[in-house]
């Protein structure tokens, strides 16, 4: 049995995989080791909490001499970091801790992998490290094109900026070590236990609640959606197919104006929950700042290199997604009172 460390495991991505991953495998065991700030959520992982193979950790990737004790304690054949903080909003208003986590957070990550993997020049086999980023690194587009893994990064926020940071110094790892390690870089992501800070959740919520619905700008901000379930398959198949190395963008050809996702949701809610809701909750919004116009990503690479192909379009997707809040509604009561981090005290394992 191989053991994996999924940093940020109980964020909205982190918590997916896992969940993913252990439905899927039966020969790994699963450490995830996450700090629990505001977006980390315990209860995300309720399904799994039981299961032999996982384990919860509380604790921060920046900190050396935990992770440095995860790998004297436990065989570690694979990382794959999740950690991060994610939000550009936040990143605006306090970009040093952006920094910190996703700057030092995975140079730490990398020295102590390294470390363990690594004897007299030559690392392990069946070893791997695995940055999860995302498509903001590469800046905006215009009207056409795509994001291909050879495109210039160009950030243009803290968080963006700090994610190159980040994906650059796993690069130099690869390139001064050859350390064996592979960068994702996926487009909006969207599905269950998504923070609600985030556009679709934060949507569905404020409707539910009949809370203005906030827009930036004239609406008309592009990005490409990705199904996190999809999301997660490509990870899956990147960790165990991924060329050494390599850069592998995700992204299923999804993309939408930012307004079109809103009033979706506004006509699938008005439509089977409250026939109140409707187009005069929105609010336009002073736009962000740096707010780039434009994602798409080409994840031609993956799909010809390693055979993934995602598997829900967004249609049937945010049908899913929608549903999905509209059956949980203690989860997102739950989140936004922040309640859940005393209630899931009792779980965590400090070391």
């Amino acid at each position: 049995m191989k053991t994996m460390i999924v940093t940020g495991g109980a964020g909205f991505i982190g918590s997916n995989f896992i969940i993913y991953m252990l439905n899927k495998y039966n020969e790994y065991k699963i450490i995830n080791l996450d700090k629990l700030t505001y977006a980390g959520n315990l209860e995300n992982l309720r399904s799994v909490q039981d299961n032999e193979n996982y384990l919860f950790v509380q604790g921060d990737i920046c900190d050396s001499e935990l992770v440095d004790s995860l790998f004297q304690k436990h065989d570690i054949s694979y990382v794959i970091n999740f950690a991060a903080e994610s939000h550009v909003d936040r990143s605006i208003t306090d970009p040093e801790i952006f920094v910190k986590t996703n700057v030092l957070g995975t140079s730490n990550l990398l020295n102590i992998a390294k470390k363990y993997w690594e004897k007299n020049g030559e690392f392990k086999e069946g070893v791997k490290y695995l940055q999860v980023s995302t498509d903001e690194v590469y800046g905006s587009l215009g009207e056409t094109g795509y994001f291909m893994e050879t495109t210039p990064l160009d950030p243009h926020s803290p968080y963006s900026a700090s994610k190159t940071g980040g994906d650059l110094i796993v690069k130099a790892y690869a390139d001064t070590y050859k350390m064996p390690v592979n960068i994702t870089r996926c487009s909006n992501n969207y599905g269950p236990y998504q923070f609600t800070e985030k556009l679709i959740p934060l949507i569905i919520n404020n409707a539910l609640n009949k809370k203005h619905l906030p827009v930036y700008g004239d609406g008309k901000n592009i990005r490409d959606w990705l199904y996190v379930e999809d999301h997660c398959s490509a990870i899956d198949v990147v960790l165990h197919k991924g060329n050494p190395g390599e850069v592998y963008n995700v992204g299923g050809h999804n993309e939408r104006e930012n307004i079109y996702i809103v009033k979706t949701i506004i006509g699938y809610l008005g439509e089977n929950v409250d026939s109140s809701i409707n187009d005069t909750l929105i609010k336009y919004v002073e736009d962000r700042k740096g707010h780039d116009r434009r994602y798409g990503i080409d994840p031609e690479k993956i799909k010809r290199e390693l055979g993934w192909y995602p598997a829900t379009s967004f249609e049937i997707g945010i049908k899913k997604t929608i549903k999905w809040y509209l059956d949980n509604k203690n989860w997102m009561e739950n989140v936004t009172s922040g309640d859940y981090q005393n209630y899931y005290s009792s779980m965590y394992e400090k070391i």
